[in-house]
């Protein structure tokens, strides 16, 4: 890839735009999201069995969830579109790697990786464009590497675009995501799904726990 392309563009500007408020609410964003750490904590308790190794959390903002990760005992990095979300991190966790980085375009070597997470960054993907992203992680992670996807489940509609407060975002079917990440080489692990809490915009959150054939 030799430039963004237009939604890459806008998603990094986005971001950019609302750093600092974007931070302030992603700061304590586990807190009261218990079946989410649950996600997370199998996520790290699966790599950690199977090995552990290098591990990128892919779309990471401001740095938050490498961090919750790191304090699993998780040899993490985070990478992020957005310049000013990865300058935040490192201020915030200047102990922690962060850089700048397209996640359909990784700068690592063929199963350079032992885990993946995609916390809520996937869903800015046009979903045309999703299993050449999901291709481009299974070509990073290692076999038997494992793969977290976190996303807004669209219920009993087909995938749909929705207004999310810092750009376009799509909600997608839970079964239509997973199959997808089975034709890109991953077995399905587990998978959550959980009602919005107070506050949240109401729809319904999923993840995927999937490890690499």
């Amino acid at each position: 890839m030799t430039g963004p392309s237009s939604h890459l563009r806008v998603t990094a500007e986005a971001y950019d735009a609302v750093v600092a408020l974007y931070a302030d609410l992603a700061k304590d964003a586990l807190d009261d999201q218990p079946l989410d750490r649950a996600a997370l904590d199998v996520f790290a308790e699966v790599v950690r069995t199977a090995g552990g190794g290098p591990v990128a959390e892919l779309g990471c903002g401001p740095g938050y969830t490498t961090a919750y990760l790191r304090g699993l005992g998780l040899d993490v990095f985070g990478l992020d579109l957005a310049p000013a979300m990865i300058e935040r991190a490192r201020e915030t966790f200047p102990d922690l790697r962060f850089e700048v980085g397209s996640m359909d375009a990784l700068d690592l070597a063929d199963g350079a990786l032992r885990g993946i997470v995609s916390w809520y960054s996937l869903i800015h993907v046009p979903p045309e464009e999703v299993p050449a992203y999901l291709g481009e992680f299974g070509r990073v992670l290692a076999p038997g590497g494992h793969l977290l996807l976190g996303f807004f489940e669209s219920e009993d509609e087909p995938v749909t675009p929705f207004d999310h407060k810092v750009t376009t975002a799509y909600r997608w079917p839970i079964d239509e995501l997973a199959a997808l990440a089975r034709a890109a080489g991953f077995a399905e692990v587990g998978r959550v799904l959980r009602k919005p809490h107070e506050g949240e915009r109401q729809h319904r959150r999923g993840s995927l726990l999937m490890r690499r054939r």
